[in-house]
């Protein structure tokens, strides 16, 4: 089995999960303890400059081997897994030369990964594919891109005759949970631009993705006896009801694909006297985002003029842009790594990110970050998988990226 494989067979058994309610930094200590075991692990490889803050933020570099000024280049990942899902007592199965048929994950629970349901499966014949056992995530988002950058440093390491300029790598914690790039420090980190490796399937290549919101509603009602509440009753609830019928059906993220923004409900807990919903707003198109915005705003504003001020309350804040902005100035960034797939005959599949990602917010901070495959499918739940083989060529990807900018 190659080396990256058995590295990420390996870190998938410490869990890693983030937790959206903690107010720590990081939000679980499971992951400052992840970050130390991997901080021993680059200094025996012989990384230099390693350093792991309190926060959880691990970065070491590559020196350069070379004379002549070629950029510094980072590659990022985070160390952490979804809250929305058990990361605890991963028991990662092996499929070996994988035939095209449906996947028993738990024969108990009768949990099947079938290409009836994941009809990419079957671009991965013959492959030897990992995968969960049904009780559990895998971890694939994100502990194959570290498994997969430490992989392609140790190769130059013990391939010292591979020129190369200044390298940097960085693990992050928190980014399921939004807060990765909060605490990067981008000076420190020290690199003219970086590649998150943090996508999907094999070929993978972002730089566009969401401009994101956050929308927070509180509604309060008036609960007066049912058998007497004739022009006294206010239902919370129901008025939360019908404030979502105001948004666009369309604009749902079950009919929406490509560059489409949607509304999406999250959350919805009521009672007569007080509801509360939770939404996230998302578009690529800056103007669209923007209207958006106004739309809920305006929904919000007719509910209180239909049922009195201050019946509704609106909380409504920006959580991170487009980083296509950030990335244009420097584009060549994603034409080496277009080239660097190219030439490692990995097809390119160059599509906007329906999500967000640390490189957005990285690249308003300074330092652009478009986005590699990890070669991952079905992230954050039971039927996630990964091909060994995809995993190998990400490993390539980076090496090939690192070789073009060292010519």
């Amino acid at each position: 089995m190659s080396k990256v494989a058995q590295r990420f067979l390996r870190y998938v058994k410490y869990d890693t999960q983030s937790n959206e309610s903690s107010a720590s930094v990081p939000s679980t200590p499971n992951q400052l303890a992840f970050a130390k075991i991997l901080a021993e692990e680059l200094k025996s490889l012989g990384l230099k400059d390693i350093s792991l803050d309190n926060n959880g933020y691990l970065m070491a570099t590559l020196p350069s081997n070379i004379d002549k000024d070629v950029p510094t280049i980072g590659f990022i990942a985070h160390m952490d897994t979804s809250p929305d899902i058990s990361g605890k007592n991963v028991n990662p199965k092996i499929i070996e030369n994988y035939d095209g048929k449906d996947i028993v994950l738990n024969d108990e629970k009768n949990i099947v990964l079938s290409p009836k349901e994941f009809p990419e499966l079957k671009k991965y014949i013959d492959n030897d594919i990992i995968t969960t056992d049904g009780n559990t995530l895998l971890g694939a988002d994100d502990k194959a891109g570290v498994a997969e950058i430490i992989s392609a440093i140790e190769y130059l390491l013990k391939n010292p005759d591979i020129r190369h300029g200044n390298i940097k790598i960085g693990f992050t914690p928190d980014e399921e949970i939004g807060s990765g790039a909060d605490h990067f420090d981008v000076k420190k980190f020290n690199a003219d631009f970086a590649y998150t490796v943090d996508g999907g399937e094999i070929g993978e290549l972002e730089y566009e993705n969401f401009n994101a919101a956050g929308a927070e509603i509180e509604i309060s009602g008036r609960n007066v006896h049912p058998g007497s509440s004739k022009n006294k009753m206010i239902n919370s609830i129901i008025i939360g009801m019908e404030l979502n019928s105001l948004l666009p059906v369309e604009q749902k993220p079950s009919h929406t694909e490509g560059y489409e923004g949607f509304f999406h409900l999250m959350a919805f807990n009521g009672s007569v006297e007080n509801t509360k919903m939770s939404y996230i707003i998302r578009d690529h198109d800056k103007e669209k985002f923007k209207n958006k915005k106004e739309l809920i705003s305006k929904a919000v504003d007719y509910m209180n003029y239909k049922y009195g001020d201050n019946v509704v309350s609106l909380d409504l804040k920006d959580q991170y842009f487009n980083m296509k902005e950030k990335i244009l100035p420097v584009i060549h960034i994603v034409d080496i790594a277009k080239k660097a797939m190219e030439e490692s005959s990995v097809v390119p599949l160059i599509r906007p990110i329906r999500g967000g990602t640390d490189g957005a917010r990285l690249s308003f901070m300074g330092l652009p970050c478009p986005n590699l495959f990890t070669g991952g499918h079905n992230f954050h739940g039971r039927y996630e998988y990964i091909p060994i083989q995809s995993m190998e060529k990400s490993v390539k990807v980076i090496l090939k990226i690192i070789e073009l900018y060292s010519k």
